[in-house]
């Protein structure tokens, strides 16, 4: 009720300090002062029981001119309804559990979604939940000293359906889990606040995949579905049971100054991985995990090829980090619908076993074209670029083993990579079409005088290159299409 109390004294304030002046008012000034004081304390009194609150969405624009954050299609507006989720019964002591709570409040929400939306503040504290869906024209905010702590307990991680473009759980048969933040279906939704935490204390998760005891496939920490203008923004997200950000089948995403965290050795714990997406900005975030940083995805062998969603326009820029097992940005391997028009620009990483990885294979089909990759610097990365096969892994025994990727146009300038173990690895696949690969002012110091490039079935050319690049890229080259 502070909040309702605080909202009548503002709402006095200013009507008082427009009113009382030096004493020119009248009576019949004064006499109205007083009606309209009893007009809005009557308006206040009989107002829903849940108070708005004036914590404004945080704005998408930036100062910086080649930002893609403008991929949010929706200007930046504060909510109609703002209400915190201790109206609804929230205590926030780390103990209690909040799984009711924040889906009666989501539940209350949504009706606000077609009469100017509406905001659910989380202010300090420890909120300890499990899964619930987000709703339309909604944001979903975090204070200063929130942290959403994620529910040990696997019931309220309940199990949905598999995606269509993958045919079965990720890692294991039938359904998956539903992820920690979830939703289907949605249009204009931001998740973001004041630096608060979504903490999905993934260790429980990752002892069952260690131990092989895991019945379905984990849950994301985020996972939109079949949506469209998602902003996702100012918050750190840790220890997720497995990828941490997941918009599948959506449009118009930006994941933006977020700080992504997990164990290095926390399995399959990618950062974001836009998976059969379009217009997506990936932009000023810091990742550490146990997987890839980012990931563009499409669709698994028969079931993604059947689908034909594809991943398009994402761009991938300002982003820095580590992962010691696997590559700051992977192209696939689970990109079967295709993907393509992907701009890598402005990375760092650093202590990790690749920096740029496209990741493909036979029973794969789809293709992969149009990847710019520039402005990349690298220290300690096992291998600068990989091209990789031979996963052998598929959903089931229906893939096609004839079904084979096409790969043409990855254009990558402007890397340095220093104290690198390897050289450059493009290995393409048999049957497969590699083409139009095109490296420019590309250089990795540190290497072993042995160490030499390794291509197999790739075709391109390279200019500026150092070491000298393997003989599939000096046969000659087209300033057409390698400017």
């Amino acid at each position: 009720m502070s909040a309702k109390m605080d909202s009548e004294r503002s709402i006095y304030g200013a009507i008082a300090g427009n009113f009382f002046r030096p004493p020119t008012a009248s009576a019949a000034t004064l006499l109205l002062l007083l009606t309209v004081v009893a007009v809005v304390s009557l308006q206040i009194a009989t107002r829903t029981e849940f108070p708005r609150w004036t914590t404004p969405e945080v704005p998408v624009a930036s100062e910086d001119p080649r930002s893609c954050g403008g991929f949010f299609g929706v200007a930046a507006q504060r909510r109609k309804v703002v209400v915190s989720i201790r109206e609804f019964g929230g205590v926030g002591d780390g103990k209690t559990s909040e799984t009711e709570t924040f889906r009666k409040a989501i539940r209350y929400l949504r009706r606000f979604g077609d009469i100017g939306g509406s905001q659910l503040n989380v202010p300090r504290g420890r909120w300890l939940t499990g899964s619930f869906n987000l709703t339309s024209n909604f944001t979903l905010f975090l204070e200063e000293g929130a942290v959403i702590l994620g529910s040990q307990d696997p019931e309220e991680w309940p199990v949905i359906e598999p995606l269509p473009s993958y045919g079965r759980g990720r890692e294991r048969l039938g359904g998956r889990h539903i992820s920690l933040i979830h939703g289907d279906g949605l249009t204009n939704v931001v998740i973001t606040g004041q630096n608060g935490t979504i903490d999905g204390q993934g260790k429980m998760w990752w002892e069952l995949w260690w131990n092989r005891t895991l019945n379905y496939t984990r849950g994301h920490l985020v996972e939109l579905m079949n949506s469209h203008n998602i902003l996702i923004s100012n918050l750190t997200f840790l220890n997720s049971p497995f990828w941490t950000i997941h918009p599948v089948y959506c449009s118009n995403v930006v994941v933006k100054n977020m700080t992504i965290l997990a164990p290095l050795n926390a399995p399959n714990t990618d950062g974001i991985d836009p998976d059969s997406s379009s217009n997506v900005c990936i932009e000023d975030c810091y990742i550490e995990s146990g997987d890839d940083l980012v990931a563009v995805k499409s669709g698994w062998d028969q079931y993604g090829i059947k689908m034909a969603w594809p991943s398009s326009n994402i761009i991938v820029r300002k982003v820095s980090g580590t992962t010691p097992t696997c590559s700051g940005v992977g192209i696939g391997s689970e990109m079967s619908g295709g993907i393509s028009n992907v701009t890598i620009e402005d990375v760092h990483i650093w202590d990790s076993a690749a920096g740029v990885r496209i990741k493909s294979d036979k029973g794969r089909g789809g293709y992969i074209a149009n990847i710019s990759i520039s402005n990349i610097k690298m220290e300690r990365v096992k291998i600068p670029i990989r091209f990789s096969r031979g996963s052998n892994d598929h959903p089931d025994e229906g893939w096609d083993r004839n079904a084979v990727p096409k790969v043409k146009g990855i254009f990558i300038s402007n890397v340095l990579s220093l104290n690198s173990t390897k050289a450059p690895e493009l290995k393409g696949i048999e049957g497969a079409s590699f083409e139009e690969i095109c490296f420019k002012n590309f250089t990795v110091l540190g290497l072993g005088q042995s160490a030499a490039w390794h291509c197999e079935l790739v075709s391109g050319y390279a200019n500026g290159v150092f070491p000298p690049p393997c003989p599939e890229l000096q046969k000659g080259g087209s300033s057409l299409w390698c400017p």
